[in-house]
């Protein structure tokens, strides 16, 4: 079979194709809002679950889902030896399967099943959506090496992301409201438009995007690998995940998006059950509140230029402050119960998602970059890997947080169903939104501090690369690339380069 030119032939990096590449994160940003806001209370409310049982579907599910993440890192990297990867891409491969495929969404929305029916359709989504988005986190380091070029795509990216998180708070609340409150019929309806919305976006974005191909010489030093067992194969790959946290800046990376996406998680999933059972709001105006996320739209346009002037820095510790403050006004709101506490709910609510829509770009956009400290390391592109990690480690611990949210409200009192709960219910479920996002947050803030990687140690970091590449000795190093790649790989200079440094 004949490889299509279009997949493997680079073109300029345009705002349009830009855009065209985002448009995946309206599932990877919008479906899981509506599943962090929408799915336990649809279970509790809807489907005849306990708050634990249905906290355990999405727990186990995503612990199921996260080791499946590995397997994908490593199958797609790896999916250029098959004869599908080398005619339809080993990333773009996935892209075309899966946009079908997001059609068992609104299965997941069906009443009148039991515990088993949810968990296998949630772990089947859970999958698919794996299978999109790992080869697709990939295509910024896959299309170019170029700093602006990348954070212009991880920028569009997450203008499309803020975009769909708005579309996922804000359609929702308008069907509930068109619908009927207490119409568990809704959220079918609104998972079938959004399932639909997805599969486009996806296609769109696999037909405008293109991948590195494979040269014949990089074929062959692969083929060099001795061929292993299921056994031996399995230990490969573990070990060569484990390898990834060798690289220092991935270690903080990867604590930073792990411990305030969670945070972030937490505060979506406890916010509805906050409205109705703390304030007294209906879970129509709770939704509102969370679409004032349509702010996310203007502050990724802000932050993709702050990205190139202050750095990764600048954003974590500004985002992550502006929510620090913002939940101590909601913990006011809740205590002193003002006037007109739609309008308090409403302020709030909109700085809050300017912190928000912070956290939730900056570490997308410095993750294209992190492939390259690794390739400075090992001599290899291992994109693949890397995103597999990220997916693996976020996915089991919102696993585990939602597991513990759950566990939580049914033990602090909540009953499922009721909309009037106890005092003690509700100190649980403040408790939940202000300590166990405002924690979470404080580790991610802590860690940021001390973060190195920007555009300026980026683009010596990758200076130095070429010139290694291009024969250039390493006992020429300057005193100021040698301190920046050691800052940043946490390897002493010597060690860099070496393709041992894997095996």
């Amino acid at each position: 079979m004949s490889k299509p030119k279009r997949i493997y032939t680079p073109k300029k990096v345009t705002i349009g194709r830009s855009l065209a590449y985002g448009l995946t994160d309206v599932m990877g940003g919008g479906a899981f809002t509506i599943i962090g806001a929408f799915l336990l209370y649809f279970f509790t409310t809807f489907a005849g679950l306990t708050a634990v049982e249905g906290a355990s579907i999405i727990g186990i599910a995503r612990i199921v889902d996260a080791v499946t993440s590995l397997v994908m890192g490593s199958l797609t990297d790896n999916f250029y030896k098959t004869k599908l990867g080398k005619r339809f891409g080993r990333r773009h491969f996935w892209l075309l399967i899966g946009s079908p495929l997001m059609l068992v969404y609104v299965l997941m929305w069906v009443t009148g099943m039991n515990f088993w029916y949810y968990l296998v359709v949630y772990l089947m989504f859970e999958i698919i959506a794996a299978s999109v988005l790992i080869p697709w986190e990939t295509l910024p380091t896959e299309m170019t090496s170029d700093y602006k070029d990348r954070t212009k795509m991880s920028t569009c990216r997450m203008f499309i992301s803020a975009t769909g998180t708005f579309l996922a708070t804000f359609v929702p609340g308008q069907i509930i409201n068109m619908m009927g409150e207490h119409n568990a019929y809704a959220y079918f309806v609104n998972a079938l438009i959004f399932a639909v919305i997805f599969a486009v976006c996806i296609m769109t974005a696999n037909l405008a995007t293109w991948e590195r191909e494979i040269t014949p010489e990089m074929e062959a030093e692969l083929a060099k690998e001795p061929k292993l067992s299921m056994t031996g194969t399995l230990k490969k790959q573990l070990k060569d995940y484990f390898s990834t946290l060798k690289i220092k800046s991935f270690r903080k990376h990867l604590l930073i998006y792990l411990f305030s996406f969670t945070g972030k998680d937490v505060y979506n999933t406890i916010f509805v059950y906050f409205g109705v059972s703390c304030l007294g709001i209906s879970a129509t105006n709770s939704a509102n509140i969370l679409s004032l996320s349509v702010i996310g739209i203007l502050v990724t346009v802000i932050a993709g230029f702050l990205m190139v002037k202050k750095g990764p820095k600048f954003l974590f510790i500004s985002g992550y402050s502006i929510m620090f403050v913002m939940l101590a006004a909601f913990y006011a709101v809740y205590k002193i119960k003002p006037d007109n506490i739609m309008m308090w709910l409403i302020i709030i609510g909109l700085i809050y998602q300017v912190g928000r829509a912070t956290l939730e770009f900056t570490p997308w956009n410095v993750f294209p970059f992190i492939p390259d400290l690794d390739e400075i390391v090992t001599k290899q592109h291992r994109e693949g890997i890397y995103a597999a990690v990220m997916t693996f480690v976020r996915k089991s611990t919102v696993a585990v947080a939602t597991f513990v949210v759950g566990f939580v409200l049914e033990s602090g009192g909540y009953k499922a169903g009721q909309t009037t709960q106890s005092v003690g219910a509700q100190d649980t479920i403040v408790g939940i939104l202000i300590l166990g996002t405002g924690g979470l947050i404080l580790i991610a803030f802590c860690v940021a501090l001390t973060f190195k990687l920007n555009r300026e140690t980026h683009d010596i970091l990758v200076d130095e690369m070429n010139r290694l590449k291009n024969g250039g000795s390493k006992q020429d190093v300057t005193p100021e690339a040698k301190d920046v790649v050691e800052e940043l790989t946490g390897y002493e200079y010597s060690q860099i380069w070496d393709e041992n440094n894997t095996k």
